[in-house]
């Protein structure tokens, strides 16, 4: 047996493969939950069917998920990320303006699951702080596209309107057109309020 002689440092273990195992499980699982949700909302997840579907036993989702308001929150939020890094991204590219041509790419099975989480965190104060990451993030991304602090009056207007046209498209299904004549009309009407540089 190897001893370590006096003041030399032993090398930390790498992780054990069971803890290894474990991250990749709860990860799939919790994957598994967010395309649940995306395809049969709210009611869709289920710790019998997240697990079912993971093809993973069942104990496996109650072991990482201790409730499955947890496992809702968890995939809220990774719905949520997901949405504020594309649209920044999007917008990054192409300009607010082009925001209808994004909804027209997007998979809106996602936005329904998101949408429904939504409303369901005004009876869920659980879910609460991560609608509010939500909105808070959108409006930092607005507030970026008009070089505008996220306090002004013009940043939260144009939010709350890209915010009804997302939400009238992605339920009723409305033409892109009058969203995108509704929208730039919005973005021009907020840009021409700005002061001049």
């Amino acid at each position: 047996m190897t001893q370590n002689t006096p003041g030399e440092r032993t090398h930390p273990t790498t992780p054990a493969p069971t803890q290894a195992r474990g991250r990749r499980r709860r990860a799939t699982l919790l994957t598994t939950a967010v395309d649940l949700l995306t395809e049969g909302g709210f009611a869709a997840v289920t710790h019998r069917a997240v697990a079912h579907r993971a093809n993973l036993p069942l104990a496996a989702t109650t072991y990482y998920f201790a409730s499955r308001d947890q496992l809702l929150a968890e995939a809220f939020a990774q719905l949520v990320d997901t949405e504020l890094a594309t649209t920044r991204t999007w917008i990054t590219d192409h300009g607010l303006t082009a925001l209808p041509d994004q909804l027209d790419t997007a998979d809106r099975t996602r936005q329904l699951g998101l949408w429904e989480l939504y409303v369901h965190a005004g009876r869920d104060p659980e879910l609460q702080h991560i609608a509010r990451r939500w909105t808070d993030g959108c409006v930092r991304i607005v507030a970026d596209a008009l070089r505008l602090p996220e306090t002004d009056t013009r940043v939260r207007l144009l939010y709350t309107t890209i915010t009804a046209l997302w939400l009238e498209h992605i339920v009723e299904q409305r033409p892109l057109d009058h969203t995108r004549a509704l929208l730039t009309h919005a973005v021009k009407t907020a840009e021409n309020a700005l002061p001049p540089p």
